[in-house]
């Protein structure tokens, strides 16, 4: 059977100038994206989408708990001994003895019940759950979880859990295949959770807070800082760092802290941003984002495809001969094909747009972008950040 192996085409352009003046261009699979930036408004966003009020945040859940009603689906209690553990335990809470007995039921799993906790929610609200097996169980479809604490990371338990398994899988199993469609060990109960504590948090009782930006940038941070005080026609609000900006009540302020955030929050700001060019090598996809720039530089990409060929033969003896063996004789062909190269052009004040149609057109693969793009970085011509993931 042949096996190829193409390295790449030969690709030699010179991109002078300014890239990518827009924003970003994103490669999948063999195909570049580009969007030009709208000129028609500025690029802003609201407050509220690229800060984070600090300490208004969720808190994670999380409890053990058994599964029941599953039709021979659930864990083998002799390979899972913690479900069967748990199974004695619970019966003999509810006042059936079973010491001693010889347990051998297939409906019942031991599960992780997980839960997040919104922030602000009140005592009585109901939570989504989600609940994953612990043992051998081969689905939890028709199952019912019982009574489960989830606790926090403070061992309190904030939360009772119980309901009937929603599962969006399955396995169908007969003696010669398998089929097996989405996770159907794992599933979900809408509002399966009932919350029992509260998060002890007066925001309203604060005199400042800060806001903490999705995305650090000290051009950023400082821009919310200067919308919130020409606002409001006072210095409240001064960027703290890269990260958060500090938003302190007035002393005249006819209201709490939470109506000042109410008023603040809407308030459209320009986000900046770093250079930036994310890469994952994985899947191919390459995000380039906006004010990146490529000083002059010459680009050659070497094109080499190596084929190797292996056609065994078999070679036997005479057949009146006395003596022989048969005995199988590798053949193998290399062929070793440099190609011929192509030359591209790009003249000064490329745009992204530019840069993407000409790889295009001459074929390059996002994998060969890649290396294209890391070896530009590594010469110092290019003036942005790559981040592989």
């Amino acid at each position: 059977m042949p096996v190829t192996m193409n390295i790449a085409k030969t690709v030699i352009f010179k991109t002078p100038k300014v890239l990518l003046q827009g924003l970003c261009g994103v490669a999948v699979m063999g195909m570049l994206v580009c969007t030009a930036p709208s000129l028609s408004h500025a690029n802003t966003s609201r407050i509220k989408d690229i800060v984070n009020i600090e300490s208004v945040r969720d808190n994670q859940l999380i409890g053990y708990g058994l599964v029941v009603g599953l039709n021979g689906s659930g864990d083998s209690l002799n390979n899972s001994p913690f479900t069967q553990r748990s199974l004695v335990s619970m019966l003999e809470r509810m006042g059936v003895s079973v010491a001693g007995q010889n347990l051998n039921t297939g409906n019942v799993a031991a599960v992780m019940v997980t839960a997040t906790l919104p922030p602000f929610t009140n005592q009585g609200s109901r939570v989504d759950i989600s609940v994953s097996s612990l043992g051998d169980a081969d689905s939890l479809l028709g199952g019912t979880l019982l009574v489960t604490p989830l606790m926090a990371a403070d061992s309190e338990i904030y939360a009772i859990a119980q309901g009937e398994i929603s599962v969006s899988g399955f396995t169908v199993q007969g003696e010669g295949a398998t089929v097996t469609q989405n996770i159907p060990t794992s599933g979900r109960i809408a509002g399966g959770a009932i919350v029992e504590r509260e998060i002890d948090f007066k925001l309203d009782e604060l005199k400042q807070v800060r806001l903490a930006l999705k995305n650090p940038d000290f051009t950023t941070a400082r821009r919310i800082a200067n919308a919130i005080n020409g606002f409001t026609s006072a210095n409240i609000s001064q960027a703290e760092n890269s990260a958060s900006v500090v938003l302190k009540l007035p002393s005249n302020y006819d209201g709490s802290i939470v109506d000042l955030i109410t008023d603040i929050e809407q308030l459209p700001v320009q986000p900046d941003q770093v250079a930036r060019i994310v890469i994952s090598e994985r899947t191919g996809v390459i995000v380039i984002g906006s004010d990146v720039k490529i000083s002059d530089v010459a680009v050659a990409q070497g094109n080499l495809t190596v084929s190797v060929t292996e056609t065994p033969q078999v070679s036997q003896a005479n057949p009146f001969a006395e003596a022989g063996e048969t005995v199988v004789v590798a053949r193998t062909d290399i062929e070793v094909n440099t190609g011929a190269g192509k030359l591209a052009t790009i003249e000064s004040g490329v745009t992204l747009q530019d840069l993407v149609t000409g790889l295009n057109r001459l074929g390059i693969q996002p994998r060969d972008v890649i290396t294209i793009l890391q070896a530009i970085k590594a010469a110092g011509a290019l003036q942005a950040e790559i981040e592989v993931i």
